[in-house]
């Protein structure tokens, strides 16, 4: 008998029989047969409140898993309201697969160039036109997505879903990854450069959180006395090594800074060097020889002029340089004299600070160094965007590089409460931390239902200065009237409890005995911590920000 069976089904098995094994979306009429398909195929389905909060949530998820997820969208609006989630995605590379319905009328309300969405924020599009081709270009998406680190958008346009195939015997074949070993020469260049450096540096970026990297980087560092750092979204990749200087960049501490800046050779593996990650260039000394290693060449030099590009996978490229650089060549960066400072000085919470606020408001460094204290240590730190995000990505410790998610390649307000969500789905062995500005929290709110909804044991902590920070701490020196970014002071902890969650407001530290007894447990209901923070002077990493413009 020739069983037969529909685009839409065999489409959402097929997702899943090519390794999607988590589907995050809101349902409509477009998208209710595809995804059935998928849960129906073993795929598990997280329903957001938003497309918004649901692409955020799918970009985390993949992000801190390491393994693809789809995105599942109504036509038209569905897609346009998921949006910045997907340009968030796209600019992160991030495996991704946005499964959209999409109109087929020119005269339908739905009508978009869904084509055109994708492209304009860099993702790429993929379309099935028909039941011949539409298990291909599954395979095709998928390997796209994975084997490339894209964000892609595959269409299913109405009239294709509805058109019949025979059913499959299994899941289509995805392409094989490409995986040339890095150019000899290039390689032996980095060596030379490696033997000739006093004070190397290693800087390792979104490319070095693959498996076997942080190994095969800290066998050639010590091989050669490089010290260790990393982006801001590697962060955790050397979490417990001595020599580890944590985030190199806006967030650095003051000897990371030192210590960077004095380097005569900065590797980047995997690292963009960006604005953010040198700051503005001024984090490299002028006389240091700066490498980039990077598995795509169009990256190789992009942010900043290299000395050196070296075309490579991570792993297999410090693996090769280490193999060709033999024993240890000497220190290099590594005395006794730095690894005592590193030990005594090389946390952001080691600096010496004179807390602001007053009776009625606590400094946010001092509420999150207790957090950091209060909260146990396997954790997954997600943080939003604002004056505030400073303090959360360097005052909370985290166990390692699936530890921090980071959702600020387009710089959006309001990501934070899905990322820690998808960051939750991903790690269900730690305790996620949702770090959030009060224009942030209000922003996500809608997925404070979901948190409620999915049982996640989520401590929220809101850095409320009832204003948006940033805006008034740009403008505000020069004298600008502020009344448009200031608000009244809201009840976040009275919102929260309304969801379903335990919830304390925090002007001091004694107000944190609370946090530790929903430590203590059973944690039936997520925490929310509506902590009124001083808000008199920006945060450091913004004015650097700013020094920079």
């Amino acid at each position: 008998m020739n069983v037969r069976t529909t685009v839409a089904e065999a489409v959402g098995a097929a997702l899943v029989g090519c390794g999607v094994d988590t589907v995050v979306g809101v349902v409509g009429s477009g998208n209710f047969a595809v995804t059935t398909a998928m849960v129906a195929a073993g795929a598990r389905f997280v329903a957001a409140r938003h497309e918004g909060g649901a692409a955020t949530m799918a970009d985390a998820r993949a992000r801190m898993s390491g393994r693809p997820t789809a995105l599942s969208l109504h036509q038209g609006c569905g897609l346009t309201n998921a949006l910045t989630g997907v340009t968030e995605a796209a600019k992160s590379r991030t495996p991704l697969v946005v499964l959209a319905a999409e109109a087929t009328s020119p005269r339908s309300n739905f009508a978009v160039d869904q084509d055109a969405l994708a492209a304009a924020v860099g993702a790429v599009p993929m379309r099935v036109t028909s039941a011949g081709d539409a298990l291909g270009q599954v395979a095709a998406a998928v390997g796209t997505a994975v084997h490339g680190r894209r964000t892609v958008l595959l269409n299913l346009p109405l009239d294709v879903q509805a058109q019949e195939l025979p059913l499959p015997a299994g899941p289509p074949q995805v392409p094989a990854p490409p995986g040339p070993a890095p150019d000899a020469e290039q390689v032996a260049r980095l060596v030379h450069a490696l033997r000739r450096a006093r004070r190397p540096v290693f800087v390792a970026g979104r490319g070095a959180r693959g498996p076997g990297c942080r190994a095969a980087l800290e066998a050639l560092a010590e091989r050669c006395g490089a010290l260790l750092a990393t982006s801001a979204v590697a962060r955790g990749l050397f979490a417990g090594s001595p020599w580890s200087l944590d985030v190199s960049g806006g967030f650095a501490s003051p000897l990371a800074a030192e210590l960077v800046s004095a380097a005569d050779l900065v590797v980047g593996w995997g690292c963009a060097l960006n604005a953010w990650t040198t700051r503005h260039g001024r984090l490299i000394g002028e006389d240091a020889l700066v490498v980039q290693v990077d598995d795509d060449p169009a990256a190789l030099g992009a942010n900043r002029p290299i000395g050196l590009g070296v075309v490579g996978n991570v792993r297999r490229t410090a693996q090769a340089a280490a193999a060709a650089l033999g024993e240890g060549i000497g220190p290099g960066y590594r005395t006794a004299q730095v690894r005592t400072a590193i030990a005594a000085r090389g946390r952001w919470r080691d600096v010496p600070f004179t807390p602001a606020g007053g009776p009625d408001r606590i400094d946010p460094r001092t509420l999150t160094i207790a957090l950091d204290d209060l909260l146990p240590a396997e954790r997954v730190v997600a943080v939003d965007s604002g004056n505030f995000m400073g303090y959360p990505s360097a005052f909370l410790g985290v166990p390692d590089e699936f530890g921090f998610c980071l959702t600020q390649a387009f710089q959006s307000v309001g990501l934070g409460l899905a990322s820690a969500i998808g960051a939750a789905l991903a790690r269900p062995d730690r305790l996620p931390v949702a770090a959030l500005g009060d224009g942030g929290a209000l922003m996500g709110a809608a997925e404070f239902e979901t948190v409620v909804r999915l049982g996640l044991p989520m401590v929220v902590v809101v850095y409320d200065d009832a204003a948006y920070g940033a805006e008034v701490h740009h403008f505000g020196p020069d004298g600008h009237p502020l009344d448009t970014v200031r608000f009244p002071e809201t009840d976040f902890a009275a919102i929260a409890r309304g969801y379903g969650y335990a919830a304390v407001t925090v002007r001091a530290v004694d107000d944190l005995a609370a946090v530790a007894d929903w430590v203590a447990g059973p944690r039936t209901a997520p925490l929310l911590v509506d902590a009124k923070v001083a808000a008199e002077e920006p945060s450091w990493w913004l004015e650097e920000a700013f020094r920079g413009h």
